[in-house]
């Protein structure tokens, strides 16, 4: 297979609502890549280090949500994370998809395996709130969310870099170019900062947790033992919750289990779904 990167993977679709960027690599069965929800995130920021190896065997779908990397900018009250997938798959003539979420990205997965179901062989989630409170969260905003908060109001290196470290477990992986790529990112979308901005205080997605207990999609709870930003408590509330659920929850290791344990993480994805044939066959 060809070198990926970030240039030769990039494309674009117009959906029946939204004007998505994403990068596409390999064959097989799809695989959407979904990523969080920090200042200058985006497809290629979240999981550039796993889109190679898992396209060897999927067709892997990184996409850019609306307000964030290079889709087009919404603001908070517009913002419907769930059903920009679903028209993301019908726009690509996909019938069903193993997703695969960081952070927001998970709690965005997870809305649309109960909104609709048909969609999604298998529910991956990383980092992801359970919707609910927990009895180990903090009473107010964590730690990574306060240093979220900061880098959107004031994008720079030094606020950036305080959020970065706040998502990982080793610092080592806080690099000056990493720092310098997020701080660019955001800067060259202000849209997407005010977009983030109009929903300041409130959840990014909102989840039911009546409807969660619904999912019946094979679902794999990956969560860093050392998050900061989300309790992996989260992880535990939602495996009691998802029937066909497991939680793997991986020591030393932050917010961010994709690029803090790139291997381990590309190689249990495979492994779930490889462990799950009977959604996969169902999918177009």
């Amino acid at each position: 297979m060809a070198i990926v990167t970030e240039e030769n993977t990039s494309k674009r679709i117009r959906t029946k609502s939204w004007d998505i960027h994403y990068h596409e690599a390999g064959q097989g069965h799809p695989l959407v890549l979904v990523h969080g929800g920090g200042p200058g995130a985006s497809a290629w920021s979240n999981y550039n280090p796993n889109i190679a190896t898992l396209a060897r065997k999927y067709r892997v779908l990184a996409i850019d949500l609306p307000g964030w990397g290079k889709s087009q900018a919404v603001t908070y009250d517009k913002r419907d994370n769930s059903g920009a997938l679903a028209e993301f798959l019908e726009a690509l003539g996909i019938g069903q998809a193993a997703f695969v979420g960081n952070s927001m990205g998970g709690s965005s997965c997870i809305r649309l395996a109960y909104e609709r179901p048909e969609l999604v062989s298998h529910l991956i989630t990383m980092g992801s709130s359970a919707g609910v409170p927990g009895i180990f969260d903090p009473a107010g905003l964590s730690e990574g969310v306060k240093a979220l908060e900061a880098a959107y109001f004031n994008p720079s290196i030094e606020t950036m870099r305080k959020f970065v470290e706040g998502m990982a477990f080793d610092t080592r992986h806080v690099t000056d170019e990493l720092l310098a790529e997020r701080v660019q990112a955001a800067l060259a979308r202000p849209d997407h900062i005010e977009g983030w901005k109009s929903g300041h205080g409130k959840p990014m997605v909102r989840l039911d947790p009546q409807r969660v207990a619904t999912i019946t999609a094979p679902t794999l709870l990956m969560h860093g033992r050392d998050d900061r930003t989300v309790h992996f408590n989260s992880a535990l509330v939602l495996a009691r919750t998802i029937a066909n659920s497991r939680a793997y929850i991986v020591n030393r290791c932050g917010h961010w289990v994709q690029l803090e344990h790139t291997d381990e993480f590309n190689r249990v994805i495979d492994s779930f779904i490889e462990g799950n044939p009977v959604a996969a066959k169902a999918a177009a």
